[in-house]
């Protein structure tokens, strides 16, 4: 891909992210007009965060069934792909931190309430610290090397961990329906089942399932693959993989509080309905 063509994409990712936040902003305050700013800011940065997991995971699985040697084929969408979405990480560091700041002034703790500060930076930072780590691990570590370091290897790879934002459209959708007050519904049960179907299925189990493919191609036990590959790509793939495990556990231990308080509800309200002979 033309350094001509890799700048077109880039500035097309810094003007299409931004511009839909701004459009969803605008929206969502004119059609709810009972919203405060957080619940904006909130809703309008989990549906940009669909439509950029959404776009990936279709590049993604255009890749992966492109591509038929594990090594060697490449597809332009990787790159492509890559610089495009790149503008989003470091948009989505912004709206988490928008999101965070107007949360604070609705609760009163901003100071002043009014204006921004090294404060509410610093408190935004440590509650979401892994996630601004993910992303600037993304934009510093996983761009450079699909785009300089791979020798035009491996897109089968990448695009696996493309789609890896399969789930993100459906972790949103829960939280844009508790928004709405829509947490008690039949549609916030099943897509928190999809959720955890979908985290477990592309950002856990696709590991196992990328050592499986390059060992079925050359003739190597899965277990065995590991010991076949360069170390950095083992550590790598470590480094990705550590924390979707350590969400999806955060995501079984919200699942069980929710089922345990859905039970208890249904209890009290067996115990509170009156007896009939």
């Amino acid at each position: 891909m033309s350094s001509q063509i890799m700048f077109r994409a880039l500035v097309c990712g810094a003007v299409v992210f931004p511009g839909l936040f701004y459009a969803f902003r605008k929206t969502l305050r004119h059609s709810f007009r009972q919203w405060s700013d957080a619940d904006v800011v909130s809703v309008s940065e989990r549906l940009v965060s669909a439509i950029h997991a959404s776009l990936a995971t279709a590049a993604g699985v255009i890749v992966v069934t492109s591509c038929r040697d594990t090594m060697k084929d490449s597809h332009w969408l990787v790159n492509g792909f890559a610089v495009f979405g790149a503008p989003y990480m470091v948009h989505d560091i912004y709206a988490m931190y928008l999101s965070h700041y107007h949360v604070q002034r609705v609760r009163g703790q901003s100071g002043s309430c009014s204006s921004h500060s090294l404060q509410i930076v610093k408190a935004f930072v440590r509650k979401e610290w892994m996630l601004i780590l993910h992303h600037l691990a993304l934009l510093l570590v996983f761009m450079p090397i699909t785009l300089f370091f791979r020798r035009g290897l491996g897109d089968f790879f990448i695009g696996c961990l493309f789609i890896t934002e399969f789930s993100t459209p459906f972790v949103s959708l829960g939280k844009i329906l508790i928004q709405l007050g829509l947490d008690d519904t039949r549609l916030h049960r099943l897509n928190g089942i999809v959720v955890l179907l979908s985290f477990f299925t592309c950002r856990i189990a696709i590991f196992p399932f990328m050592y499986w493919m390059y060992g079925r191609q050359f003739g190597i036990p899965v277990h065995k693959v590991a010991f076949h590959l360069p170390l950095q790509c083992n550590v790598g793939n470590m480094a990705i993989l550590a924390p979707q495990v350590y969400w999806f556990i955060l995501l079984l231990r919200k699942a069980k509080r929710l089922y345990q308080r859905q039970k208890r509800g249904k209890e009290d309200g067996s115990k509170d309905r009156p007896k009939t002979d």
